[in-house]
């Protein structure tokens, strides 16, 4: 399907909740996400490194990059979550919006983490039923002491904005299916 002006939000959500043809059954929109992700991770390194700023360390950085690339972590998110896709596409909302403080960057020092809490919040905002952050903690590779501090740290960087507009969903998931037409034009119809 080729990408008409007028198709609207629910259209493309619907196309980008269709799942891939592949063992992992994950839905396309997860691995768009992921990828998008991580081209963006990669520029801002570069970034990092040729203006030779620093990355301003926040809790949610970890020592060190987990060993788990962030599509793995993130099939893993929606395999023990049950999170509807719909919920990883408010979560990258929400992480857009973290990231337009000052000095703030996506990197592979704090993905996995901003990932882990920003879907556990859309989830609790956007599904009718909500799986406790001890669960998410364990899901995604941390203590429920940091979890808490993560999604209160991440809470107040957001100023509690976690109201997300139809519109601006549709305009999400719109960037989303732009950024995955390059591995659909390869595939069989």
């Amino acid at each position: 399907m080729a990408l008409k002006s007028e198709a609207t939000g629910s259209e493309i959500y619907a196309l980008l909740e269709e799942y891939e043809k592949s063992v992992s059954g994950t839905p396309r929109i997860l691995l768009i996400l992921s990828s998008v992700l991580e081209r963006t991770i990669i520029k801002n390194e570069k970034l990092l490194k040729v203006s030779k700023k620093k990355d301003v360390v926040t809790v949610f950085h970890g020592t060190k990059a987990p060993t788990l690339s962030i599509q793995q972590y993130v099939e893993r998110i929606y395999k023990y979550s049950k999170c509807s896709p719909s919920c990883f596409v408010v979560a990258y909302i929400y992480i857009e919006r973290y990231l337009q403080r000052p000095d703030a960057y996506l990197t592979s020092s704090n993905v996995h983490r901003l990932l882990i809490t920003s879907i556990m919040t859309a989830a609790k905002f956007l599904e009718n039923e909500y799986i406790g952050n001890t669960y998410y903690a364990k899901v995604g590779g941390v203590s429920t002491e940091e979890m808490n501090r993560l999604e209160m740290n991440f809470l107040f960087n957001l100023d509690f904005r976690l109201v997300v507009s139809p519109d601006v969903f549709g305009k999400y998931c719109l960037q989303l299916e732009k950024e995955g037409l390059p591995n659909r034009i390869n595939k069989p119809n």
